[in-house]
């Protein structure tokens, strides 16, 4: 049986109307006329390193190619999910990604009164922005919601960026509705089959989050000074 969810009306005109951009490499959002940059490239620092090495042992057309793929796969399942909540038809008959999506199912039909679904936020506070998932309550509870997909089950040691991610975007939303979000969800599905399900608080990943956004800034600001500033 197809579940029905409720939406929560919002001032939609309160969220920026823009689209992400590139800049020097980097994926960036105009808001209000200053170059954010996204929630995904400020993270993405973080494994740099660790990322260059996966790409040294596999080769880089095969690294590339393995990119491509997992990036397709998110992308589809994402579509899905989105589907599922809005009620409308599955346009992807891809058996992946419909897999995937019925691993996350269960997970997804705990979801309820949802607020925001695949939204751009920004946060001046933090200078960043990105595109929300979906905020919405998680067992009754209002939260940041992101879905995953991966090769295989993930360790939460390795996933620390996704909690970061999310941690992000419950400072966005509270700065933008005045609303606080203390909970936040990592539903993963992975092409092994396994599923799982990460319910974590927000105040345990605020610190290091504006440390990874420090980073970024002194980062990028090394590449070209004169390209953006930090308020």
């Amino acid at each position: 049986m197809t579940k029905k969810f409720n939406f929560v009306d919002l001032d939609k005109s309160k969220l920026p109307k823009t689209k992400g951009k590139r800049i020097d490499g980097f994926r960036f959002y105009d808001i209000e006329g200053k170059n954010y940059p996204s929630v995904t490239t400020v993270l993405g620092i973080l494994k740099k390193e660790g990322l260059q090495k996966w790409r040294d042992s596999i080769g880089e057309k095969v690294a590339q190619w393995e990119m491509g793929r997992a990036s397709r796969r998110g992308k589809a399942t994402h579509t899905l999910v989105e589907q599922y909540i809005k009620n409308e038809t599955p346009s992807i008959r891809d058996v992946l990604p419909l897999g995937l999506f019925k691993l996350l199912k269960p997970y997804i039909d705990q979801i309820d009164n949802i607020h925001l679904l695949e939204a751009i936020m920004f946060s001046h506070k933090l200078t960043i922005a990105g595109q929300v998932d979906c905020v919405a309550e998680y067992n009754g509870k209002l939260s940041v919601i992101d879905f995953k997909t991966a090769n295989k089950e993930r360790q939460e040691s390795w996933i620390e960026n996704y909690f970061l991610q999310c941690t992000a975007y419950a400072v966005m939303y509270e700065e933008i509705f005045s609303t606080p979000i203390e909970q936040i969800v990592i539903m993963l599905a992975s092409e092994d089959g396994t599923s799982q399900i990460f319910v974590k608080e927000r105040k345990d990943y605020e610190k290091d989050l504006v440390k990874a956004i420090d980073g970024f800034y002194k980062y990028y600001q090394e590449l070209n000074k004169d390209k953006i500033k930090q308020d």
